[in-house]
């Protein structure tokens, strides 16, 4: 019996679920956390989801996530919890963690290269698109339908992190998972105008300041752009989670490894790893105790920002000397 086959029998035969997805989260994790809610809600399943940091603003108007709670909000334990687009446990953030460290029903369906595989049941696929592709896989094992509001937010998780179709885990079963979702009803006109058309004052002022703040290593090859907590809070971005301003130093024709390092609190440093494909920023993830895909990574790293620049950028120089 195949992974994916286990870990369906068991969900189908159990009850009281809690759904986790990692700290900091992107449109993948928000796409399958929230299909994963309405799939099971529409089985009749008891179910939950929970977040250590808020859902985007962006991601708002999907319905399902309202009902994604924070640390606070949970005040009962659960038989069985399911981990989304989590490489590890770590990546639900310390405070998730703990709350769900002693449950021994854990489920892990994800699609990261560096997924630990730690719990009992493991759904990893590492040549997937994208841990909502994955999702829409099991509903359908599940014999869930597939509603409007389940299509949409999982064509949102594929979109987003497949960067708009662009990545090479972009696959003919991606494409076809897509039309699927569009005949069940994903309503391209408004996930356009929430994902591309409205953008705050606030975000477009995040993605300024950004720009006067990149940096280019002697060569050119690595580009870095800092966001400190105070001049973010000054310009009144602190909420807005910037997926896409990375991508600005990507760009950049001789630049192979872009890096984003946000300040998301005094002391607490987030740092975006993407790559055009010749250097595994994964790997380099890894050193800070961080992971993702060999083009897109992240860690974490506690301390000034002068001391994460300078360990980092040491870092992707090393292995691309």
């Amino acid at each position: 019996m195949s992974d994916v086959s286990k870990l369906v029998r068991a969900i189908r035969n159990r009850d009281d679920f809690l759904l986790i997805g990692h700290s900091i989260p992107d449109g993948d994790c928000i796409g399958s956390l929230v299909g994963m809610y309405l799939g099971l809600v529409g089985l009749g399943k008891k179910v939950k989801a929970l977040l250590e940091d808020p859902v985007p603003a962006i991601y708002r108007y999907l319905e399902g996530s309202q009902a994604i709670l924070s640390p606070d909000n949970l005040t009962e334990g659960f038989e069985q919890v399911i981990f989304l687009d989590c490489s590890d446990p770590d990546r639900a953030g310390s405070v998730v963690e703990r709350i769900v460290r002693d449950c021994r029903n854990k489920f892990n369906i994800d699609h990261h290269h560096s997924n630990t595989r730690f719990a009992r049941w493991n759904y990893v696929d590492d040549q997937a698109s994208s841990t909502s592709e994955m999702v829409l896989e099991v509903l359908l094992k599940l014999k869930v339908e597939i509603t409007y509001d389940i299509a949409n937010a999982l064509y949102i998780g594929i979109l987003q992190d497949t960067g708009g179709f662009q990545h090479n885990s972009t696959s003919g079963s991606t494409f076809r998972a897509l039309a699927y979702l569009r005949e069940k009803g994903a309503d391209l006109d408004k996930i356009k105008h929430h994902l591309f058309e409205s953008k705050s004052r606030a975000e477009l002022k995040l993605l300024c300041l950004a720009l006067q703040n990149m940096n280019f290593s002697a060569n050119g090859k690595i580009a870095w752009m800092i966001l400190n907590y105070d001049a973010v809070n000054a310009i009144g971005a602190i909420d807005i989670c910037p997926e896409g301003i990375i991508n600005h130093a990507l760009n950049v024709k001789e630049v192979e490894v872009a890096l984003m390092f946000r300040e998301i609190s005094p002391g607490e440093i987030k740092v975006g790893f993407r790559s055009k494909g010749a250097i595994d920023v994964a790997a380099i993830a890894a050193q800070f105790g961080g992971g993702g895909h060999r083009r897109a990574s992240g860690c974490r790293h506690a301390g000034p920002m002068e001391d994460a620049e300078r360990e980092v950028v040491l870092a992707v120089e090393g292995v691309m000397e």
